[in-house]
């Protein structure tokens, strides 16, 4: 099927690695100019030339989703390099470090809230603006299943209540934006591992502590098919998620032939979480 993706403008914040990359390169493989909005721009140049055989224009523009001006910066690099902007994929965002919430400090919580809640209200009202004055754009938000579920914020609880906020505003916006032409969709992934340790940013939580406190993604891909894994046994689908998997959905609720879809969350998790 033809998503209608070819040409069309895409800005993917943390698309440099993990979850992020997998989201760059699928678009890239429709034929669209993907935009990678990074701090970790080294990781975006190598996505970059990763995507380079595929049909699409990749470029990436260093950002920190953080800063109001930052995120202007991109908007306006964008506009002047493509002409237009599509579609905002809300991808940037993590865990500062897991622990129990009666231990964890104001500094690790406003990490959380500046990247996951402030982070996606910059980009969403700076490229929303470019939206409204066109009457048209798709807005695709990553959020967490730990917002879904109690036990997969555990260890992240204020993670999980950010990645609430995303579902909130996603619902919000999706309502009061219908009108102009914008639909906000929003996916929650499970558990999705990179295919490799390279494909990640030095910023994802992988590299900060993912991989020692998790395993490494072969040594996890061998549990999961012993069964092995910690959260993959009672899992439904007995499989370790990929960022591909995500990718998909975004390029589906990214394009024209989900026109009639919007508010909604949808967690790609192998059946762990079913409303």
């Amino acid at each position: 099927m033809d998503l209608g993706l070819k040409g069309k403008t895409v800005i993917v914040t943390g698309g440099n690695g993990g979850i992020g990359r997998g989201i760059s390169l699928a678009f890239a493989g429709e034929g669209s100019n993907v935009v990678i909005a990074a701090r970790d721009t080294a990781k975006g140049e190598e996505v970059c030339r990763d995507a380079a055989a595929l049909a699409g224009t990749t470029v990436c523009h260093a950002t920190d989703v953080t800063d109001r001006a930052s995120v202007d910066a991109l908007v306006e690099a964008t506009l002047a390099r493509f002409g237009a902007i599509d579609v905002l994929v809300n991808n940037a965002g993590g865990v500062c470090r897991p622990g129990p919430f009666l231990e964890q400090s104001d500094a690790d919580a406003e990490w959380e809230i500046a990247l996951n809640q402030r982070g996606v209200r910059h980009c969403t009202q700076a490229v929303g603006r470019h939206f409204a004055t066109r009457r048209a754009g798709s807005v695709v938000n990553i959020s967490s299943n730990s917002s879904l579920l109690g036990e997969a914020a555990q260890h992240c609880a204020n993670y999980g209540a950010t990645k609430g906020y995303v579902n909130s505003l996603t619902k919000a916006l999706a309502f009061e934006w219908a009108g102009l032409g914008i639909r906000v969709n929003n996916i929650a992934p499970g558990w999705i591992v990179p295919w490799e340790e390279g494909q990640v940013s030095a910023n994802s939580f992988w590299e900060r502590f993912g991989f020692e406190l998790f395993g490494r993604p072969e040594e996890m891909r061998r549990q999961a098919e012993e069964g092995a894994l910690f959260n993959i046994a009672n899992q439904p689908v007995r499989r370790v998620g990929r960022p591909e998997d995500i990718a998909n959905l975004c390029l589906f609720l990214a394009s024209d032939v989900s026109s009639f879809i919007t508010g909604y969350t949808i967690s790609v998790s192998g059946g762990v979480y079913m409303p």
